[in-house]
C-alpha cells in the first residue's frame, strides 16, 4: 500500500512537470510569434498565462514535500523528487524569460522592425525542441539524450553570437536602431538563457539516472 501511494504521488509529479513543459513550449512560441509581428495582444496573453506556471511550480513543490514527509522515500525515489524540484524552478524561470520576451513586444508597440527576424526564430525553434527534449529526457530516464541537448545549448550558443554580430553592425551603420536593435539582442539572451535552463534539466536527469550532476553548460 505505501508502495502503490508513493507511486502515485510521483506519477502526479511527472504529470504537472510534462503540463509545465508544455506550458513552456508554447509560451516561447506565441512570444516569438509576437515579437515577429509586434503582436501585442499576443504578447499580453503570454504575460497573462504566466501566471498558471507559478501555481503548477508551487502545487509540485507542495506535493514533493508531502510525499517526503508522509513517505519517506529513499535512493533513487528521493532523488526523483528532488529533480521534480529542480526541474519545477528551472522550468518557472524559462517561463519569465518567455514573458520578458513578450515585455519587449509591448515596448516597441507602434514601431517597425529595423530588419526581418530571420536568425532570431531559428534560435527560438532550436530552443523550444530543446524543452521539448528536457521533458522527454526526464520522462524516458534518457541520459543519451541529455548530453544531446548539450550539442544542441551549443548551436544556440553559436545563433545567439551571430545575431548579436549583426545586430552591432546594424546599430554603427544606422544609429536611430539603436534603440530597437538592443531590445532584439535583450531577446536573443533571453532565448540563450532559456536554453541553458533546458541543460540544467538534462544535468538533472543524468543527477536521476546515475547519482551525478554533470555540467552541460560547458
Amino acid at each position: 500500500m505505501v508502495r502503490k501511494e508513493l507511486d502515485i504521488g510521483l506519477d502526479q509529479l511527472k504529470d504537472e512537470l510534462v503540463e509545465m513543459g508544455e506550458h513552456v513550449e508554447r509560451a516561447l512560441g506565441e512570444a516569438m510569434i509576437a515579437l515577429q509581428t509586434l503582436d501585442t495582444d499576443r504578447a499580453k496573453k503570454v504575460i497573462a498565462e504566466d501566471r498558471k506556471l507559478n501555481e503548477l511550480e508551487e502545487h509540485i513543490d507542495q506535493l514533493g514535500a508531502r510525499i517526503i514527509a508522509t513517505q519517506a522515500p529513499v535512493a533513487k525515489d528521493l532523488r526523483r523528487i528532488l529533480t521534480a524540484f529542480k526541474m519545477a524552478t528551472d522550468l518557472e524561470r524559462m517561463g519569465d524569460l518567455s514573458v520578458d520576451i513578450a515585455k519587449i513586444v509591448l515596448q516597441l508597440d507602434g514601431q517597425t522592425l529595423v530588419k526581418p527576424l530571420v536568425d532570431l526564430p531559428h534560435m527560438a525553434e532550436l530552443t523550444q525542441q530543446m524543452i521539448y527534449e528536457s521533458i522527454q529526457c526526464f520522462i524516458q530516464e534518457n541520459v543519451d539524450l541529455a548530453y544531446k541537448m548539450a550539442k544542441d545549448d551549443d548551436e544556440v550558443d553559436a545563433l545567439l553570437n551571430q545575431i548579436i554580430t549583426d545586430l552591432y553592425h546594424l546599430m554603427v551603420k544606422d544609429p536611430t536602431t539603436v534603440a530597437q536593435a538592443s531590445q532584439l539582442s535583450f531577446a536573443s539572451r533571453y532565448i540563450e538563457r532559456i536554453a541553458d535552463h533546458a541543460t540544467n534539466i538534462g544535468e538533472s536527469v543524468v543527477y536521476l539516472v546515475l547519482g551525478k550532476r554533470p555540467d552541460l553548460n560547458l
